[in-house]
């Protein structure tokens, strides 16, 4: 994981991870895997370390699986971002079948170029995701659009070209912190 990674994107980790994770007949199934101990925050059920839990009994039962999302008072709930990330895969499914493989194979063009910095990369992810919304009509609000686009974006670049899995998954990490961290926050 890119060590310039502000504490503040767990959010968005666990949630596109999750996203990625409920990709059906993907071929990068084993980078995926690769991610999965930079992605998780919370240690496994049933243990508990001061770093992650202070002991007390949530309101929900849980005793794991919380973390501050780098904001004050605020604590998060990576379980319902797990979910949330499942339920928006569902949805990206729907949506994929609207993108042009050209869109795909530019895309993936520009994750190839290693000459590309990772602003570059990303304000490229950002003019995809933002002509995408203005030419396929989704039927949810623009944030949401954003995110499942940006989301299934990465999933398709990362199947058709599987080692590019962690240059794509930080880049659209980095793409949900800066353009819809609120909103990603709001939804859990």
């Amino acid at each position: 994981m890119d060590q310039g990674l502000r504490g503040d994107v767990q959010v968005e980790r666990i949630l596109v991870y999750s996203f990625l994770q409920n990709c059906h007949n993907c071929d990068f199934r084993e980078e995926l895997d690769s991610l999965r101990s930079q992605v998780m925050v919370s240690p496994p059920k049933n243990f508990l370390s001061d770093e992650f839990d202070d002991g007390e009994l949530q309101t929900d039962g849980n005793r794991s699986g919380r973390f501050s999302n780098g904001e004050p008072d605020s604590v998060i709930d990576e379980d319902i971002f797990r979910l949330i990330g499942a339920q928006l895969a569902e949805i990206g499914d729907q949506v994929a079948r609207e993108i042009q493989p050209r869109v795909v194979n530019d895309l993936v063009q520009q994750f190839v170029n290693e000459n590309l910095s990772k602003e570059e990369i990303m304000r490229r992810l950002s003019n995809t995701v933002e002509g995408l919304v203005r030419t396929i009509p989704l039927e949810m609000e623009q944030e949401k659009a954003m995110l499942v686009l940006a989301m299934v974006l990465a999933r398709t670049v990362a199947n058709k070209m599987p080692s590019l899995l962690h240059r794509v998954f930080n880049t659209t990490v980095n793409y949900v912190n800066q353009n819809l961290h609120n909103y990603v926050v709001n939804l859990g």
